[in-house]
């Protein structure tokens, strides 16, 4: 891999570029760390009816796709996004990892795994009922994250 860095004194905003073949686990993990460095979440606007809400990422648990659309969900709401699950993958801060084909969760928010060797595990969140199923494939990098994110503190 090649790293360049080109200055230009005639932009106006900072920009950074990754260019490469395929888009690799690598690269993807690159993209993941240079936003957070950035400090700056994503900016998403959130709908429900007529109503476009600005929430923070923060208060987002999980975004699963039901049927065509693909919804937000908070500990007490439902919100409906532009986005398909894949794009916004690219988007989305580290702290957001796939569990199912049709779910994206805040790693964030996990209050518990239920591990069910057999089937899906259930996620929880703290004060709601809502939960998640993940998936026996993407289990292992769920519980590998949420132990990195254990170490780190």
């Amino acid at each position: 891999m090649k790293i360049r860095l080109e200055l230009d004194g005639s932009i106006t905003n900072d920009e950074i570029i990754i260019r490469c073949r395929v888009l690799s686990e690598e690269v993807q993990a690159i993209q993941k760390v240079l936003a957070e460095l950035v400090g700056r979440d994503p900016q998403f606007v959130f709908y429900k009816g007529d109503t476009e809400f600005y929430l923070p990422l923060e208060d987002i648990l999980f975004f699963e796709t039901e049927e065509k659309a693909v919804f937000a969900h908070t500990t007490a709401d439902l919100y409906q996004v532009k986005y398909r699950l894949y794009e916004l993958e690219e988007f989305l801060p580290g702290y957001f990892q796939r569990v199912s084909k049709s779910t994206i969760l805040n790693t964030k928010k996990v209050y518990s795994i239920q591990r069910n060797l057999s089937a899906s595990s259930i996620v929880a969140f703290q004060d709601t009922h809502k939960q998640v199923f993940v998936s026996r494939h993407y289990y292992k990098p769920l519980k590998d994250k949420l132990e990195e994110k254990r170490n780190r503190r």
